[in-house]
């Protein structure tokens, strides 16, 4: 009884130093974890930041892209980050960006590098998932592999934004000489150009052409010129058709022209255009045609005359 009372403290502080790094490794899980969830939770808070007067409007962007995209507000130091990056490397190509998400229509509150930020972001959350299959598949050689897939995934994000806007912009294109005949209708039975403009954005609704016309009516309403308001138009869409268009309304504003029969005339023009636009993808068509003809053709000749050949092959040398 002696005995075991005399083992019994260094059984216990042996047991004590087995499980002691476990402990350890517990605590500092359970800690790790706890920081983590109350960052997330404070990021997706979407409470607005404290503002002065010499970062007002910087900061109210800032607010107002919170409360619209969860991936903001959840990782904004990191996307800030990033973004200043961008500005450095890739400051050529913002411009072009920035055009690019105005006619996607995206949140007018997003900055083309901090956008991009948030596309290298998400490159690089799947980034995990290709170091797991390229090592396991490849073993040591699939670290490059994955490397080069997570570059490849942002660019394709950034190819994925300009074909949003290409589509966005055709949509608008398309919908855009119904437009202009309403509001034609609308002005000469009496209506004004406000009150023509705002009916026709109420009987387009959230199709493209009626947000980038509400929009247009939203500025003019605020107190912008109209001259002004489409300006800033024609260099948020970017576009030579509808810059032609705008130009054309301006001038004949500045001239004094009625614009009813604007309107009339840039929607024959529209149409016009569209029809050429159909007749060059149909003339075009023939030729994209002709490599897979000639590859159905070579392929069905194969098909017929193939067990001929080998019959003839396997006689000759029998």
């Amino acid at each position: 009884m002696t005995v075991f009372s005399s083992l019994l403290p260094l059984l216990a502080a042996d047991a004590f130093g087995t499980l002691l790094p476990e402990i350890v490794a517990s605590i500092v899980v359970g800690c790790s974890v706890f920081v983590a969830v109350q960052t997330l939770v404070n990021s997706l808070h979407a409470d607005d930041l404290e503002q002065d007067a010499a970062w007002r409007y910087d900061v109210n962007r800032i607010n107002e892209l919170r409360h619209a995209d969860w991936m903001y507000r959840a990782f904004q130091p990191v996307i800030r980050l990033l973004s200043g990056v961008n500005r450095v490397l890739f400051h050529d190509y913002l411009p072009e960006i920035g055009r690019e998400i105005q006619v996607a229509g995206l949140t007018r509150f997003w900055t083309p590098e901090e956008y991009l930020g948030k596309l290298e972001l998400l490159a690089v959350f799947l980034s995990p998932l290709y170091f797991w299959g390229f090592t396991t598949f490849l073993g040591p050689a699939g670290t490059v592999t994955a490397i080069v897939a997570t570059v490849v995934t942002g660019w394709l994000m950034r190819r994925r934004l300009a074909a949003r806007a290409r589509h966005r912009l055709l949509r608008i294109k398309r919908r855009l000489p119904f437009l202009l005949d309403l509001l034609t209708l609308l002005m000469e039975a009496g209506s004004t150009f406000l009150q023509a403009l705002a009916d026709a954005v109420e009987q387009f609704g959230d199709h493209p052409v009626g947000q980038e016309f509400g929009r247009l009516l939203s500025e003019i309403n605020m107190g912008k010129g109209r001259t002004a308001a489409l300006e800033a138009m024609r260099e948020r869409l970017h576009d030579d058709e509808i810059t032609s268009i705008i130009g054309s309304i301006i001038q004949g504003e500045e001239l004094g022209t009625p614009l009813a029969r604007l309107f009339r005339t840039q929607a024959d023009v529209l149409r016009i255009k569209r029809t050429q636009r159909a007749e060059t993808v149909a003339g075009e068509a023939g030729v994209k045609m002709l490599l897979p003809a000639v590859l159905v053709m070579a392929s069905t000749v194969l098909i017929i005359l193939g067990p001929f050949v080998l019959g003839f092959i396997y006689a000759e040398f029998m």
